[in-house]
């Protein structure tokens, strides 16, 4: 099929070597042999009057006209894609539709728990896929890209431009453990959390700052860091057997200190709480799947902040669930 005289079979190609930057990946990621990419590069190249990706050293780079081409084709498939996955009424016991949402650990183990205890009430074949965030300062690509129907993230890591609903507040707590000198007098005074050595959480892969870190860095605090680790859930581990202070989100601190020697301390440091939101493609709003998603989601909220956590844990199913690596 043609639009303005543009195969548009073309456009599916063209995203693919963008993205990729690299013809033969682009063949791979396509299924299709790397003389056929290549003739389909040369086609789009006649069609727009540009080179489109050129050779720089070992690499191919985008050239600025292709650069603006990027976001545009791929917001033209995914809205594309939308339309055609978009079924007029989602039933979910009898779907095998499979959800894909970027979180981070912090989230998987404070609400995925009481997400999926409520998906099993109602189906047991679809399914979900869980990776962790992309770079915090533009998540909202992997929407765009089609590489995710969800994001749950703080809300000002969130997009303008794609529609966003607060899921819960948190706020943040100090972790020692029980035996530091730190939880013998049970207050943790500005004086001692700037004098102590912190664990502090860097996601891999994510160049801006954690909400909490980012709010101190901007308020002109300074925190001596022992240990920096990729994991939220790991940050109360770490303090255990150790003089260590950890940061950590209220929830996840309470559920760690179920199955920890640590302790709870109020943080000196008055901070805004985060607010946890989760986002989605602007095309997908009216979605039913993502509909009955958004709606769960809220109600894995309330079923949280009540105190089931144990009996969500016990019911959840885990064979429709693929968690990736963080």
């Amino acid at each position: 099929m043609r639009f303005n005289k543009l195969d548009l079979n073309l456009l599916v190609s063209l995203d693919a070597m963008l993205v990729e930057r690299n013809i033969s990946r682009a063949a791979e990621r396509l299924h299709v042999s790397q003389s056929t990419m290549s003739s389909a590069l040369g086609r789009l190249r006649t069609y727009f009057g540009d080179p489109l990706l050129v050779q720089v050293g070992r690499g191919m780079e985008l050239t600025p006209r292709a650069q603006t081409l990027k976001e545009d084709v791929r917001d033209i498939l995914s809205r594309l894609n939308a339309a055609v996955a978009t079924q007029p009424q989602f039933d979910p016991a009898k779907s095998d539709r499979e959800f894909r949402l970027l979180a981070s650990d912090y989230t998987l183990v404070t609400l995925l728990p009481h997400l999926l205890a409520l998906v099993r009430q109602q189906s047991s074949s679809v399914r979900f896929h869980f990776s962790p965030l992309p770079q915090l300062d533009r998540p909202h690509r992997a929407l765009e890209g089609g590489e995710a129907d969800l994001l749950i993230c703080p809300h000002n890591y969130c997009s303008r431009e794609h529609p966003t609903e607060i899921l819960f507040e948190e706020e943040f707590d100090c972790v020692v453990w029980n035996d530091s000198r730190f939880a013998e007098p049970g207050v943790m005074t500005l004086e001692r959390y700037m004098a102590a050595d912190h664990v502090v959480t860097q996601p891999s892969g994510i160049d801006r700052t954690p909400f909490e870190s980012w709010f101190m860095e901007h308020h002109g605090i300074t925190r001596r860091v022992g240990i920096k680790t990729f994991s939220f859930v790991a940050a109360p581990f770490a303090v255990v057997g150790t003089e260590y202070v950890a940061t950590v989100q209220r929830r996840l601190a309470r559920f760690a200190q179920g199955a920890l020697p640590v302790t709870l301390l109020p943080l000196p440091v008055s901070i805004p709480r985060m607010q946890q939101a989760m986002q989605w493609h602007r095309s997908r709003t009216h979605d039913s799947g993502m509909v009955w998603l958004r709606r769960l989601l809220g109600e894995a909220v309330r079923r949280m902040d009540g105190g089931e956590v144990r009996a969500a844990a016990r019911t959840s199913p885990v064979g429709n669930v693929w968690l990736q690596p963080f």
